[in-house]
């Protein structure tokens, strides 16, 4: 059910209870209604054209203040209408948000929710990524549903224990700059530096200032997908497993890069913690890689759930990437899970050659390792001697989170005793 006026629209999610709007001005409460709006309360941070979706401590606090609103007793008898203006972008955001709270709240599936806000004719904006070129792909409301609702069945959240302190707190550049992606498994985080100090306005961190915090959420081995900018002796004496796989800022990894992450992931004792320069783009797209082959989301969600977790994350063409292997790697993942199946009914087959990945599919790309994939520590490199990609993404978010605190660099001294994020 719809009501419309002057190019207003108020769309009913629950029945004499829950609605969204898209108002031209600012609505009065009365008797029977109660309006609520968060345009101007949870704000997207952007790096560059970038507007959404909103990350996952803005939705918790969301659902937080609608779930308060449901259980008001001087509300009992109104009817609750979150509402939003005419501002495109706001309104992708506050759909984004109304739409996940009836999926999480409500069993609402995200068809179904995405059915119910698109009524009068209603075309929301679609979400892109963290680059300032021309918009290359679209991240449509939809994908972001389907993300939150997979998430949710796979257990990588859940509000009822959700640590928000902990995930604003280490999201900060002064902080440490690092996001959960899937609980227990997958840390992204910005690349540290041979020494903790402020370069260029953005707090950068030794290795040893992690070691606190990895150990304590068990993470047992480190990768790094960028040029050398710390000894990795300095993890590997600390007892964490290193490994280098580099390609170049803002590229495409090799199939060859591909399986042996997987590879590195498949057999890791514990959690495993990824870096880059910024860790958003060449971060989020191997992790994105392991999240299609072992659950089976499609390209759209893995992005949308990654960047729900750590925003700017798969940038330019790493994004169609991630859709052309998205086939491939369902089918290795197929293959992986019914020969750990068939090995756990006592087929007696080697569980190295299980764990290694599958050998025989190609996942679309005929690229193999090269000299440039292993040469990661050449000192004139551009990566090295140059502002890239990740170094620009690195100083925006650095100045958009600048404040007295910024100036300390990440020590364990530093770290709450919290629990693990998305726990």
């Amino acid at each position: 059910m719809t009501e419309e006026s002057d190019q207003s629209i108020t769309i009913q999610i629950a029945k004499d209870r829950l609605y969204f709007a898209i108002l031209c001005c600012r609505p009065k409460n009365t008797s029977i209604t109660h309006y609520f709006s968060i345009d101007d309360d949870l704000v997207y941070e952007n790096f560059y054209a970038d507007f959404g979706p909103l990350n996952l401590a803005m939705l918790y606090k969301y659902c937080n203040k609608l779930n308060r609103k449901i259980k008001s007793y001087s509300l009992t008898k109104k009817n609750i209408i979150h509402y939003t203006y005419c501002d495109q972008k706001k309104q992708a955001n506050a759909a984004f948000l109304i739409g996940s709270y009836a999926i999480i709240y409500m069993d609402k599936l995200p068809e179904e929710i995405y059915r119910l806000l698109q009524v009068g004719n209603i075309n929301y904006l679609p979400f892109r990524d963290a680059s300032f070129g021309t918009c290359c792909f679209h991240l449509t409301l939809l994908d972001c549903f389907h993300a939150v609702h997979k998430a949710l069945q796979f257990d990588f959240f859940n509000f009822e224990t959700f640590d928000i302190q902990e995930y604003q707190h280490y999201e900060r550049a002064e902080n440490g700059d690092f996001n959960w992606i899937v609980p227990g498994k997958f840390l992204a985080f910005s690349g540290p530096h041979q020494k903790s100090k402020i370069e260029n306005g953005y707090p950068n961190h030794a290795p040893e200032a992690y070691f606190t915090y990895f150990r304590k959420h068990h993470i047992s081995t480190i990768i790094r997908l960028n040029k050398k900018m710390y000894d990795a002796k300095r993890f590997t004496e600390a007892g964490f497993e290193h490994h280098d796989l580099f390609f170049a800022d803002g590229s495409t990894p090799s199939d060859s890069i591909v399986k042996k992450f997987l590879n590195i992931c498949e057999n890791a004792d514990g959690a495993i913690a990824v870096h880059c320069k910024a860790g958003l783009g060449r971060t989020g797209t191997l992790i994105g890689c392991y999240i299609m082959k072992h659950y089976r989301m499609t390209a759209a969600e893995t992005i949308a759930w990654i960047r729900i977790c750590r925003p700017g994350s798969v940038i330019g063409p790493q994004q169609h990437f991630m859709v052309d292997k998205q086939m491939g790697l369902w089918n290795e993942g197929d293959i992986y899970r019914k020969k750990l199946r068939e090995q756990e009914n006592g087929n007696s087959m080697a569980v190295t050659f299980i764990l290694s990945g599958v050998d025989d599919i190609s996942i679309n790309d005929k690229r193999t390792s090269s000299k440039e994939d292993l040469d990661l520590y050449s000192s004139d490199d551009e990566e090295t001697i140059k502002m890239t990609q990740g170094d620009k993404l690195r100083a925006l978010k650095s100045k958009r989170h600048v404040r007295t605190s910024a100036s300390a660099p990440l020590s364990s001294n530093s770290l709450p005793r919290t629990r693990t994020v998305l726990r």
